[in-house]
């Protein structure tokens, strides 16, 4: 029997090449405005119009301010980019969702939120964390920018068909423990390359049992273990966020759709390229204290030793403690903070929004702790307003900004200075990322809620 990876991806085969790629259709192209102007580039060069443009959706995201979008982009470099999407979208008569309309934010937050990524399909984006795409149950990964031009021309790429591992995280979480938590763990286990080659099917009872957002978290994250992608089998979670979006199949086609993802999984007897099995009660709050997403540990654990390194990892390790500033079996506990970060397309949804501010409520911002909160999407700020969580931000001390990367990667405005340390929700912490010289703690929005009202690391389990 096959297993779900199997069906979708043999179900959109074109062609397969003798000792070659596989030419896979793809039913959703997303694009954002730093991995498409070569590719738009090419396609004028060779005189080519996009074969099915009502598959392409593309946003302003990376660049975007977060603060004053009603006003000219100050940076030359994002302003260059900016207008040069919007020229771009104009000219090949593609779907755009503008900066500063209702529709703009990530665009991996804002793909699931209109139903435009929907179970079955085969998704992508010249961006790497498009894995998110798969919590809805699609298969769904980044992509170069040649092949951006690829799909554009033809709607279809050239692939080499991935292994399939299962992942199955079985249990309860622990109260404080959130998906984000999940991801940070089993990046620590598996490494950053442990799922290299493979897309990874997640299952067990902690995954039956996360909402969407959870979902989407963790699929986010699946490219941080090597990871050509992640995805969830749908289920009646999936059927209930995607029913009423704006995209989604309505009227009978909903049910007809219904019917189809109904059969989206995986058989009993499937069999697995590899098979991983996790307990939940081994999952704490988690934070990083290195360079890369693999290197965390729980909230109140300690930073390894070097007796507890691989030989052959050491000289790395250790470089990247130096960078951060930190030692060998310390605590990390209590360690000052300066920045949080609250958004990106890993933790920028409703869900994260609410449970920061389960933790600030009643409490109020530390003194010397700049905070950004940043929703992914308009549609996130909409809600976030409605449900008056902005008030119980507001008097704790925190204002929320306008949709958009932000301080996930350092392309706009919001840079952490060299040397102060970040707490972030995003999902990348290498050197630089969040601005040269910045330190990047990675955590879960509870973990940068907790650090914010306190000024350092704390167990929000202990608020």
């Amino acid at each position: 029997m096959n297993t779900l990876f199997d069906k979708i991806w043999d179900k959109h085969v074109v062609q397969i090449v003798d000792d070659g790629p596989t030419q896979l259709y793809i039913d959703r192209l997303y694009c954002h405005e730093v991995t498409s102007p070569q590719a738009f580039a090419g396609m004028r060069q060779r005189g080519l119009k996009c074969f099915r443009p009502k598959q392409i959706f593309c946003m302003p995201d990376h660049n975007t301010p977060t603060h004053d979008q009603d006003k000219p982009v100050e940076d030359p470099v994002s302003r260059k980019q900016l207008e040069t999407l919007d020229k771009n979208c104009e000219d090949f008569g593609l779907t755009e969702f503008k900066m500063n309309t209702k529709d703009n934010g990530i665009i991996h937050v804002v793909g699931p939120e209109k139903g435009l990524s929907l179970p079955g399909m085969t998704i992508v984006c010249g961006d790497s964390h498009t894995s998110t795409h798969g919590a809805v149950g699609a298969v769904a990964f980044g992509i170069g920018t040649s092949e951006v031009e690829m799909v554009m021309a033809s709607q279809c790429i050239l692939q080499q068909k991935p292994k399939s591992m299962r992942i199955r995280v079985e249990g309860k979480l622990a109260p404080g423990v959130t998906a984000k938590d999940v991801a940070l763990y089993l990046m620590s286990q598996l490494t950053t390359s442990g799922a290299t080659g493979y897309f990874v099917e997640y299952g067990g009872q902690v995954i039956r049992d996360m909402s969407m957002e959870g979902r989407l978290t963790l699929c986010n994250l699946s490219i941080e273990m090597g990871a050509r992608g992640g995805f969830v089998a749908p289920d009646e979670t999936t059927f209930a966020y995607l029913k009423g979006r704006e995209y989604a199949p309505k009227g009978a086609d909903w049910d007809k759709a219904v019917a189809y993802w109904r059969m989206l999984k995986s058989g009993d007897d499937a069999v697995f390229d590899k098979e991983l099995v996790f307990d939940a009660k081994d999952i704490a709050p988690r934070i990083t204290y290195g360079t890369n997403p693999g290197m965390g540990i729980a909230i109140d654990g300690t930073v390894p030793t070097l007796d507890e390194i691989d030989e052959t990892e050491q000289a790395s390790f250790k470089k990247a403690l130096n960078y951060m500033g930190f030692e060998p079996g310390e605590k990390l506990l209590g360690h000052p903070i300066d920045y949080v970060f609250l958004g990106a397309c890993t933790n920028g949804r409703i869900e994260d929004f609410r449970a920061f501010a389960s933790v600030v409520k009643g409490h109020h911002k530390a003194d010397g702790v700049t905070a950004w909160l940043v929703p992914g999407s308009w549609a996130v700020d909409k809600q976030i307003r409605e449900e008056g969580l902005d008030k119980i931000l507001e008097a704790a001390g925190f204002q929320i900004r306008q949709p958009g990367c932000s301080a996930c990667l350092a392309m706009n405005d919001d840079k952490i200075p060299a040397g102060k340390y970040s707490v972030s929700t995003s999902n990348r912490n290498f050197e630089g990322r969040q601005g040269p010289g910045s330190r990047t703690i990675l955590a879960s929005p509870l973990v940068a809620a907790a650090a914010a009202i306190t000024g350092k690391i704390t167990d929000p389990r202990t608020l």
